[in-house]
């Protein structure tokens, strides 16, 4: 059974409870992560979460979403979820922002209520989605997909949209993203 690790409001652990049952019209804060994959003609692999999934089915977001496990390294869940939804394998994963945290409700009244750094990889291997996490998959120009985002032209999830206003600020170039410090994480994030 996966496990989520539930935070207080300084990102201390404070437990785990199972991933099917965590979330509710009263989800409890608990770690996550994003992920944004590049290729090397500048473009951003665009994913859209399963039609079956239970918080925000069939919607467009960034590469990669998940949970570590507890005591789990974030870079190693990172490369696990995207080897088990994408096929994908990566380079220079980084950690970009931090400090990144969000709550969204979805129109059946479910949460999503998360402490959810977020990190930039690169890749030349062509996706393989897994029809059980990813419905689709595209390429796109990450210049213009942000700036229709920004817009409000284009639609993805809650957290996609916020991120992108954060990433956008970090420059134009995604393989020139600053680093972020990793004592900015939440105290219960590790990353080797």
């Amino acid at each position: 059974m996966e496990q989520v690790v539930l935070l207080d409001e300084s990102g201390q652990a404070i437990g785990v409870e199972d991933k099917a049952i965590v979330h509710h019209q009263d989800t409890p804060l608990h770690l996550a992560f994003s992920c944004y994959v590049f290729n090397g003609r500048g473009e951003f692999l665009l994913t859209q979460r399963a039609h079956h999934k239970r918080t925000f089915p069939s919607v467009w977001t960034n590469t990669c979403c998940g949970h570590p496990a507890p005591k789990e390294d974030m870079k190693a869940a990172i490369t696990r979820r995207l080897g088990e939804e994408l096929g994908l394998t990566v380079r220079g994963l980084e950690l970009v922002l931090p400090g990144f945290q969000y709550r969204a409700t979805m129109p059946n009244g479910v949460v999503e209520n998360e402490k959810c750094p977020v990190f930039v990889a690169f890749t030349e291997n062509t996706p393989q989605p897994n029809p059980d996490e990813v419905a689709a998959t595209r390429w796109v120009d990450w210049k213009e997909f942000s700036a229709d985002v920004l817009a409000d032209e284009t639609e993805v999830s809650a957290w996609c949209a916020l991120q992108v206003r954060q990433l956008v600020e970090l420059g134009p170039e995604p393989a020139q993203w600053p680093k972020g410090a990793a004592a900015d994480l939440p105290p219960a994030a590790h990353v080797g």
